[in-house]
């Protein structure tokens, strides 16, 4: 179901919905607006997209938080761009069938991130937890309604216990996990935020105190977790979390630097005109994500954005493909690294143990070819302080009819941004030499 990207891009068209869901058109008024402060309209309205987009059946009890399908699709979307852009691998496309793992803290009484997650990726599953009894209960119910008991395992857990109980679950490794924590500090604080906005909320909340209220507010639920994230580490590739506010991602990242974490993402999540969301990633793996996954906060302050993990140049237009392809093979190939280049995908990658492009590092490895001891070095992840993706494509040069050469390296896993600059700086001048 990779279509899902563009379901709500435009938002909903309530319209065309309730033609196709008799039950939400009882809801839709004849003005084709919606009642957003109408609890039951809103839940009816999780229900249809479910059924409609997904196949799901749901039952949403009336006390618990009602989650909106568009927000939360975002959020899986934007894990399946984390994950599958953290291989390593030189194809960085969707990989529909990858099987994955992940854990949702806090599942709520739809479990609708696991749901969301198995529908749209076939070889995900999920572990789930949620320290409120009756969200466990429905969450299983409806995991149940749908057949994905083998691909869902659902806990209940203490407010003391662990954010990721993974020996609970009998695992020894899992790829991600989520959360959407309760937004306020207090009662008083839910009270003063509504009592204080200028224009009524988008929608109504039906969450009950549990959802929505937690000591210290979201920020300082998620600081728990990347504290207790510092036990397992990298027993989980990536940890995830929504947040609420802006403020509590800048507080979120200002934490994973004090906690001396060399690897993290931030995104913002927008629907039509309704209520932006954010979200933060961290991983203490250094396998690093695409630019646009990792820096996906426009504004946000340039000193807490992760550092750029690609860099794009362009070659002169009398430069013919075929020849910048043999040169840096021939170039690449030399390098006492591993270096592998894919034809059909006119990308290559390599993983270095050192900096050995340094001039230095070139004279050792002339020394020893001449000797008779040079050989190709076979690296593990644990060993390799670099890696890059390097692609080739032609596209067509401004204000001309010709056609220019697009070079753009990817940093792919290492934690030494200067080590990057290093390789994009030498290749960069080899290239723009032949």
């Amino acid at each position: 179901m990779d279509n899902v990207r563009a379901l709500y891009k435009n938002d909903v068209d309530f319209e065309a919905l309730a033609l196709q869901s008799p039950e939400f058109a009882k809801h839709l008024k004849q003005s084709k607006h919606v009642d957003f402060n109408d609890p039951v309209t809103v839940r009816q309205l999780t229900i249809s997209l479910l059924q409609r987009d997904f196949g799901l059946e749901v039952k949403l009890p009336e006390d618990r938080l009602c989650p909106p399908v568009p927000n939360r699709l975002n959020y899986i979307i934007w894990l399946q761009d984390l994950l599958d852009s953290t291989t390593g691998s030189i194809d960085r496309r969707n990989d529909m069938k990858k099987d994955r793992m992940g854990l949702d803290i806090g599942t709520g009484c739809c479990s609708i991130y696991p749901l969301l997650g198995c529908k749209t990726r076939l070889g995900w599953k999920f572990l789930a937890t949620d320290i409120d009894k009756s969200n466990i209960q429905s969450a299983q119910d409806n995991v149940k309604l749908n057949k994905l008991e083998s691909r869902i395992r659902i806990l209940q857990t203490d407010p003391n216990d662990s954010f990721f109980p993974l020996d609970k679950f009998q695992e020894q490794r899992i790829d991600f996990t989520m959360c959407n924590p309760p937004f306020y500090a207090s009662q008083e604080e839910m009270t003063t935020s509504a009592e204080g906005k200028s224009q009524a909320p988008n929608s109504i909340c039906t969450g009950a105190e549990v959802e929505m209220i937690t000591p210290g507010g979201e920020a300082a639920f998620v600081t728990r977790m990347v504290d207790d994230s510092l036990q397992t580490r990298d027993q989980i590739q990536w940890y995830t979390s929504m947040l609420g506010k802006l403020s509590s991602v800048t507080a979120v990242v200002d934490t994973l630097m004090k906690r001396e974490n060399k690897n993290y993402a931030v995104t913002e999540f927008v629907q039509g005109n309704k209520t932006k969301r954010w979200a933060v990633a961290w991983s203490w793996s250094d396998m690093r994500p695409s630019m646009s996954t990792a820096r996906g906060i426009p504004g946000f302050p340039k000193h807490l954005l992760p550092f750029p993990s690609e860099f794009p140049f362009e070659l002169p237009l009398e430069t013919t493909f075929s020849t910048v392809v043999d040169a840096m093979n021939k170039d690449l190939n030399s390098l006492s690294w591993t270096w592998t280049w894919d034809k059909n995908l006119s990308a290559g990658i390599g993983f270095a143990s050192e900096n050995v492009w340094s001039r230095q590092a070139r004279r050792k490895g002339k020394l020893a070819e001449q000797q008779g001891t040079a050989s190709k070095p076979t690296l593990n992840l644990k060993e390799t302080e670099l890696g890059v993706r390097v692609q080739l494509s032609l596209a067509r040069a401004k204000d001309s009819e010709a056609h220019e050469i697009k070079v753009l390296i990817s940093w792919i896993q290492g934690t030494d941004h200067v080590l990057f600059e290093s390789f994009c700086g030498m290749l960069k001048r080899k290239l723009e030499t032949k």
